[in-house]
């Protein structure tokens, strides 16, 4: 159950980062790049090589999510069987598309980052995730 909770909160987040305006998001991603860099312990050399990559790869799965987004809503329009039957074949093609793009950017970053500096980058985004939600939930509940 709890895992279920999880995809969808990640899925609700990328939709609400990719859809949010201007400098909410500037905001948020300003807040990213500080949150990585000071749990990564990222060295000035390496962050003039890690950003662009990293930039390139959210980029991507940006593109990614806008896509599964559009597929999603159509999905709720009353498709017929085959139309249905053809949009699940393109929800996997996208879940393969993340996962090649996930292996294609920790292969880019291995290069740039010590293998220890990439685990900590991929505990350092999912605890973000959870202080977004976090704080999403306060708000919410007025306090």
């Amino acid at each position: 159950m709890n895992k279920r909770v999880l995809i969808l909160f990640v899925f609700l987040m990328g939709m609400a980062y990719a859809q949010a305006q201007g400098p909410v998001r500037d905001r948020i991603k300003t807040l990213k790049v500080a949150f990585i860099t000071e749990r990564v312990g990222l060295t000035s050399q390496e962050a003039q090589q890690f950003w662009p990559i990293y930039n390139e790869h959210e980029d991507a799965l940006e593109n990614i999510r806008r896509k599964e987004v559009q597929s999603r809503l159509s999905a709720a329009q009353g498709l017929s069987d085959s139309e249905s039957a053809t949009l699940l074949d393109n929800l996997l093609a996208l879940q393969t598309e993340k996962y090649d793009a996930d292996q294609a950017f920790i292969s880019k970053i291995r290069k740039v980052i010590s293998p220890k500096k990439v685990l900590l980058l991929l505990k350092a985004e999912d605890d973000f995730k959870k202080r977004l939600l976090q704080q999403y939930r306060r708000r919410q509940e007025g306090g």
